[in-house]
Parts: structure tokens; C-alpha cells; sequence
């Protein structure tokens, strides 16, 4: 199994990084993305990376964060990513949702990374909440410049998803999918999903599976919560999980091209 979507670098693993780390390989996990959401997110991730065997990560700058975009800052990324453990550009992309920098600052850092990611040939590890129409307009002119591309943390609708699909997108898939509140249309359109195109994540610490048993007293997601997230997933997709396990870790490992 192979997660796609760990945030090592929040405050909240701050004083265990190596029982996390530890304790999600015991669980089967055999390798981790660690997501840079920022500049110094992206140079911590990086670290940690280097750290940890079965590790790698990603060097961009979140939505909430590109009024931070600066030319320094696409230096300063361009350079992270010449690190062999740096395998896509972003987390990135547009988030309307909650607008913490304007949208033209959001399609601004967001065009100036698909276009670094275009031009050192990496892939890129995206984000979208309610900005579907935006975010697909700002992405098609890079499609064909691109050697892949992670629609992360998916919570669109099953429209949306089709459009992402044809165009060839990865879709990663967390624990929002066992949320009986919210995740429902998830889960709903996980059939739709092509196995060869999907990804499994945590999202780690956020978005714990609200159907995990026992929950954690902490109520902190971990990377080790993966086998109960890929199981769900193959039970509602009517997959055999040891198989959906191998085709997603296998999934991850060309998208980010790793041995």
C-alpha cells in the first residue's frame, strides 16, 4: 500500500515522526508521499523525507498560501525539486471555498507551478474545493506537457470526476469516502473510478475515517489508518482489497516514477 497524502510536517507529529513512520510500515504501508503545502513545508517535508526509508515528497505552495508567491519562491521550489526525494510539484491548485488568498493570487502561484512542473518534467500533486470549472480551464492547457497529474483529497461530484477521469487524472481517494455525512457521493462514485487511475491517501492528521474502530483518543489521522481506508474502498468497489492494494501501490509508484 502505498499513501499518497501524508502531512509529516504538521505540529500535531512534531514529537513522533519516527513511531508514525514506524507504526505505518507495520500496518503494510511500503511507501509515504509527504506533502509540502509551502515553501518551509516543502523544505520540512524534504528533510523528513531524507530521514525516512520508504519516503518521498512534494515541493509547492497550497492555495490557502499563494499570496506567498513570489519569483523567490518559485526559485527556492525549482531548486527542492532538484532533490532525488522530491518526485512531484505542489500541493497546489485553487480552493474557493475558503479564499485565504483571493483568487487571482491562487491562479497565479497555480498557473507558475503547472508551468515549473512543465518544464523540469514532473508531475503534479493538485488540489480543488468548489473552483472545478476554473481549475480544469487553468489545467488544460498543460495536460499535454505534463507526465502526470494527482487530483488529491477528491470531493467533487461524479460530473466532475468524468471530467478529470477523460482527461487523464489520478484521483486520490481518503477516508472522507467513510463519512457517512458527508462522504456519501464519494462513495457513491467510486465505481466510476478506473483502478489503473486511482490512488489511496490519509491525508494524515486530518480527516480521520469517522467509521475507524476503536478511534484514537488523540482523533489524529496516521498513515497506519490506510489498510481501513483501502479496505472500504474494495468493499464498496466489490474489489478483492490484496489486489486493489498492489494496482494502487503500483498506480503510485509509475505516476511518481519510483523504483
Amino acid at each position: 500500500m502505498f499513501d499518497i497524502g501524508v502531512n509529516l510536517t504538521s505540529s500535531q507529529f512534531a514529537k513522533d515522526h519516527a513511531d508514525v513512520v514506524t507504526r505505518a510500515q507495520l500496518a503494510g504501508v511500503s511507501g509515504m508521499l509527504l506533502t509540502g503545502t509551502n515553501l518551509h513545508e516543502s523544505q520540512q517535508a524534504l528533510l523528513l523525507a531524507q530521514q525516512y526509508q520508504g519516503c518521498w515528497s512534494t515541493a509547492g505552495v497550497h492555495p490557502h498560501d499563494a499570496s506567498q508567491w513570489q519569483d523567490e519562491t518559485a526559485q527556492a521550489i525549482r531548486e527542492l525539486a532538484g532533490a532525488s526525494e522530491v518526485v512531484a510539484i505542489g500541493e497546489c491548485g485553487l480552493d474557493f471555498n475558503r479564499n485565504f488568498s483571493t483568487p487571482a493570487e491562487q491562479e497565479r502561484a497555480f498557473t507558475a507551478q503547472l508551468a515549473l512542473a512543465a518544464d523540469l518534467m514532473m508531475p503534479v500533486f493538485l488540489h480543488c474545493r468548489e473552483a472545478h470549472e476554473r481549475f480544469i480551464a487553468l489545467l488544460d492547457p498543460w495536460l499535454d506537457k505534463l507526465p502526470g497529474v494527482v487530483l488529491h483529497c477528491f470531493t467533487g461530484t461524479e460530473d466532475e470526476a468524468r471530467e478529470c477521469l477523460a482527461r487523464g487524472l489520478f484521483i486520490g481517494v481518503t477516508g472522507w469516502v467513510c463519512d457517512e455525512r458527508r462522504g456519501l457521493e464519494l462513495r457513491e462514485l467510486l465505481p466510476v473510478i478506473p483502478a489503473h487511475q486511482l490512488l489511496l491517501e490519509t491525508d494524515a492528521p486530518y480527516l480521520l475515517p469517522r467509521d475507524l474502530k476503536p478511534k484514537p483518543a488523540s482523533r489524529r489521522n496516521e498513515p497506519c489508518y490506510l489498510p481501513h481506508i483501502l479496505n472500504k474502498v474494495a468493499e464498496w468497489r466489490g474489489e478483492d482489497p490484496a489486489w486493489l492494494a498492489q494496482v494502487t501501490d503500483d498506480n503510485a509508484r509509475r505516476l511518481f516514477r519510483l523504483a
